[in-house]
């Protein structure tokens, strides 16, 4: 029960069931041979009961009513159920019925043994998301005994409930667990009846009390006001070979004002691939050092983080800023050493991987953390990072993410960010145009990848394993190095992936970018980043293995020069609906926004929040696109709620009785 976060009476009381079984009505086993196929509810009496051994043990009760018979067959099974199906009992037993090899038949269905003329349920009976070990049984008497103990006073005040035209708790609660004969069966297996809606805004609005409630408290910690912008402010713009974009200079603006302010920044900076996230993400650390405070950027992956070391320390070096590198594969003796410029406050920016936040570095005066792609970092990450910072003083927190994040999904799990985005690209970018490829034209495709390389223009090839696994039959990234190579003579061939030594990575991303080589077979190391304008040709390997944000991260490597640029999906036929519906959207459109949207439908939010981390933050009851109106109406009833002192028991009890003690979470 611990393991379902079933703790108290109240978490079982929320436990709702997931779906629902009518054993309300029984029919004779002649009927329920007719209907074949569909789950029925028989009674009979059992007329002969063995243990048979071929093909494998198992337990064999034949029943029997007065319209005919019928066998139920349990491969797994007890001595006690031997016993409990003797000869002469009467059974009542609920399944799907097939017609096998021996007549009609259940397998493993469920079962009572009853007397004669036992009453039936007169409601749906509950089937609840359940562990291991854990059987219904078991779960619907906790339910039970659990309903007859909480309080079940609504936490909502009586003319809220009243004007949102919301059911009662209680009522709500109960016609959830024993929902009655005469109840529209699909309105709750969809989960649009009334009941469910008010479960929906209950969980939305703990939700968005407890995120509120998260900015408010972290309003009244102090920050480094850094308020500076100076000389190397001025001089890096200046500096730049290009203007920022108006979408560029509107999000500077916006972050800008907010760490001037004397409580922590805690924006989300979005922005397509290749919007320019970077320098936006660079002028706002030159602010925090013209302020006479440290900055500090993570990245996930040593790649990306190189790829920011590289461009951010060449514009800022000669200003005179001294930039520290680190990640977990320094040498000792250079991660010491780094260690030590970060500690002493030489090092003014400090750009690394999650190397960044173990015990052993410690910042001079820490005033700004940037994390970026910050759903690949679990909660406690980002958490470590911010509170690097002095113990007065929180540093401001600007995270970024070229995974747009849909409305719905900003408004619930961001409700306590401010967003930024970034909506233009810069000028000069070429279109991408996607198109997706059956794996057996793999010949022309090769053709295609040799062609753009005579022209001039060089090539990803992207595979999404890098050795054999039987399970997965993939083309992997040796072999098809191995292949292309041989393929294209006259071509030079790279192979990167992430078992390569750091230096080795380096060597061969260096020679890519310097066009010494023309096609870089990758694993998707270089899915974020990787910035070589001249590349042009991308062809995914098994694009239906991808997620839609991955694919569009991907693509994102390709276009930005003004050369016309193609992404090409090579699949594996046949395709699955899921996977059918990504290709579509990556050759529909190249919006981030909207990709992140049908992303959004696809798979729910996990993704996006980098929700593996994120424990029990998942909405379990309101979906984020069928109820997306009600988000809306939470969001400004939690608002109210706050402003008004009144309410202040109001909203503790509320979040008691949906979060408990786990409000902690929601707020990193």
């Amino acid at each position: 029960m611990a393991k379902l976060g079933l703790r108290t009476d109240m978490d079982l009381v929320l436990h709702l069931p997931m779906r629902y079984e009518d054993e309300t009505q029984v029919i004779t086993i002649r009927d329920a041979c007719l209907r074949g196929g569909q789950s029925s509810q028989v009674e009979g009496i059992v007329t002969k009961s063995e243990i048979g051994f071929k093909p494998r043990r198992q337990l064999l009760v034949h029943i029997a009513d007065e319209t005919g018979d019928l066998q139920l067959r349990f491969m797994n099974f007890y001595g006690s159920q031997v016993k409990q199906l003797a000869e002469g009992t009467r059974v009542r037993a609920r399944g799907e019925l097939k017609h096998g090899f021996f007549g009609a038949e259940m397998v493993h269905p469920n079962y009572k043994v009853i007397n004669e003329g036992a009453p039936l349920p007169t409601s749906l009976t509950p089937v609840y998301p359940a562990g291991e070990g854990l059987s219904q049984t078991m779960l619907r008497r906790a339910i039970n005994d659990a309903m007859k103990r909480v309080d079940w006073r609504d936490t909502l005040p009586a003319p809220l409930v009243a004007r949102m035209q919301l059911t009662d708790f209680e009522p709500a609660v109960k016609l959830l667990h024993y929902p009655p004969q005469e109840v529209d069966e699909h309105a709750l297996l969809d989960r649009s009846h009334p009941a469910w809606t008010r479960m929906k805004f209950d969980e939305l609005l703990a939700q968005q009390l407890s995120l509120k409630r998260a900015q408010r408290a972290r309003r009244s910690k102090g920050s480094p006001p850094l308020s500076v912008v100076g000389d190397l402010s001025r001089a890096f713009q200046r500096a730049l070979p290009f203007h920022l974009t108006g979408a560029q200079q509107r999000v500077l603006d916006e972050i800008r004002a907010d760490i001037c302010q004397p409580y922590p920044m805690q924006r989300l900076l979005q922005g397509d691939v290749g919007a320019g996230k970077t320098v936006v993400a660079a002028l706002a650390a030159a602010q925090a050092i013209d302020s006479g405070y440290q900055a500090a950027l993570m990245a996930p992956t040593e790649i990306l983080a190189d790829q920011h070391f590289r461009k951010i320390a060449a514009w800022m070096e000669p200003l005179g800023v001294k930039v520290a590198w680190l990640t977990g594969s320094l040498k000792k003796k250079d991660k010491a050493a780094a260690t030590a410029m970060v500690e002493s406050g030489e090092a003014r920016l400090v750009i690394g991987t999650h190397a960044i936040i173990q015990d052993t570095v410690q910042f001079a005066n820490l005033g700004m953390v940037i994390v970026d792609e910050q759903h690949r970092f679990g909660v406690g990450q980002r958490l470590t990072l911010r509170n690097k910072g002095n113990e007065d003083a929180i540093p401001h927190q600007l995270m970024m993410s070229a995974t747009p994040i849909p409305r719905t999904l900003a408004m619930t799990y961001y409700a306590d960010l401010e967003v930024s985005v970034i909506d233009e690209l810069p000028p000069g970018r070429s279109p991408i145009v996607t198109r997706a490829i059956d794996q057996n034209r793999r010949d022309e495709v090769i053709e295609r990848v040799h062609a753009a390389a005579l022209e001039g223009r060089q090539v990803y090839w992207v595979c999404p394993l890098i050795e054999e696994s039987e399970a997965l039959q993939l083309q992997t990234a040796t072999d098809t190095h191995a292949l292309l190579a041989e393929a294209l003579p006259d071509l030079s061939v790279g192979l990167v992936h992430g078992r390569l030594k750091p230096a080795e990575k380096q060597a061969i991303m260096d020679a890519f970018t310097a066009n010494e080589m023309q096609v870089l077979v990758a694993t998707t190391v270089i899915e974020v980043g990787v910035d070589v304008p001249n590349a042009s040709l991308m062809v995914i390997e098994h694009a239906e293995r991808f997620g839609l944000s991955q694919l569009h991260q991907l693509r994102g490597r390709v276009g930005r020069g003004s050369a016309a640029s193609v992404c090409l999906l090579l699949y594996q036929s046949p395709l699955g609906g899921v996977a059918k519906q990504r290709l579509m959207t990556m050759r529909e459109t190249t919006d981030g926004f909207e990709i992140a949207r049908r992303d959004l439908e696809i798979r729910g939010p996990g993704e996006f929040l980098g929700s593996r981390q994120s424990g029990q933050a998942m909405l379990r009851f309101a979906d984020l696109e069928a109820d997306a109106w009600l988000v809306d109406q939470a969001r400004d009833v939690a608002s109210a709620l706050l402003r008004d002192a009144r309410h202040t028991e109001t909203v503790e009890a509320h979040l008691e009785r949906w979060l408990g003690g786990r409000e902690e979470f929601l707020k990193v």
